[in-house]
């Protein structure tokens, strides 16, 4: 099979996969539950939500890892578990997909604010973090990693540098943008362009943006990296809109028809891989990918 980055080169467009939290919740995931474990506890379910994916179109299935640093892991007592859950994560993904779809492996922030951004947490700290749980993932049979849903720069780059240095994964940079005033911002302040650019000098070979917004509040966004980076394929995962609490609970109301109607902008803003974040289903899979690829 091709690579990640031939079929990139080649000028074909990748659809990736929606939410992972939304169906774990669904499959009876409880607030304050540690959505890694259920990659030993409930393996089934999470291989069955990357068969779901596939067999909406995704041509990349993200695995159940997000949270999987050291740092998220001791919020539940189980640091331990660092390589068992994100090697059965990426070991889930592959089983479910095989030589049909790409695996990219999730990683999400730590959760700690670094020195220099008025935090206490230092870089060869997340660095370490980073470096044990890519090495675990690469184990499990990852073809790359998406570090994703960042906002902190610094942060980013030493996932990206971890990653680098300890495997042979391909590195998917994605950061979570909010409109403003100056334009689209991640809440420490950096923009599309430098965001883009500094993760592409790190070594990144994929940038974009996930979370945040819906796919409308994307465009801008897709537009802005593909200027500062014209040579990069762009990926943008875009929630099923802005979201809404009701009756208790946060929901996602954008339906599959409306993202799939504001796939052409994001095409003609230079996006090479197009998925969905929180919110969104095989449904909303499906319907990007009829309209991408139709």
């Amino acid at each position: 099979m091709a690579t990640l980055l031939d079929r990139l080169a080649a000028g074909e467009i990748l659809i990736t996969d929606g939410a992972m939290g939304t169906l774990l919740q669904a499959a009876g995931l409880q607030p304050g539950e540690c959505p890694e474990a259920w990659n030993l506890s409930h393996p089934e379910v999470v291989r069955g939500i990357a068969a779901a994916y596939l067999a909406a179109g995704s041509d990349i299935v993200e695995t159940n890892s997000f949270g999987g640093t050291r740092f998220k892991l001791r919020e539940y007592g189980l640091a331990d578990y660092v390589a068992d859950f994100n090697a059965a994560a990426a070991r889930l993904a592959r089983e479910a997909v095989g030589e049909c779809a790409f695996v990219a492996a999730s990683v999400g922030p730590t959760g700690q604010i670094l020195e220099d951004e008025g935090g206490d947490a230092n870089e060869a700290a997340l660095y370490d973090a980073y470096q044990e749980q890519v090495i675990a993932l690469a184990a499990g049979g990852a073809d790359a990693v998406c570090i994703e849903t960042m906002s902190s720069l610094l942060e980013m780059l030493q996932a990206i540098r971890a990653t680098k240095e300890h495997t042979e994964l391909i590195v998917i940079s994605t950061f979570t943008f909010a409109a403003g005033a100056r334009g689209p911002r991640t809440v420490m302040g950096v923009d599309p362009a430098r965001a883009a650019e500094e993760a592409v000098d790190a070594g990144a070979d994929i940038v974009g943006a996930n979370c945040g917004s819906g796919i409308a509040g994307m465009i801008e966004v897709a537009r802005l990296m593909r200027a500062a980076v014209p040579h990069t394929p762009i990926i943008i995962q875009p929630n099923a809109g802005l979201p809404v609490y009701e009756g208790g609970r946060t929901v996602f109301k954008e339906t599959p028809a409306e993202m799939a109607a504001r796939v052409p902008e994001l095409l003609a803003a230079g996006v090479n891989i197009l998925g969905g974040c929180c919110g969104t289903t095989p449904d909303h899979i499906a319907a990007l990918c009829k309209a991408a690829k139709g």
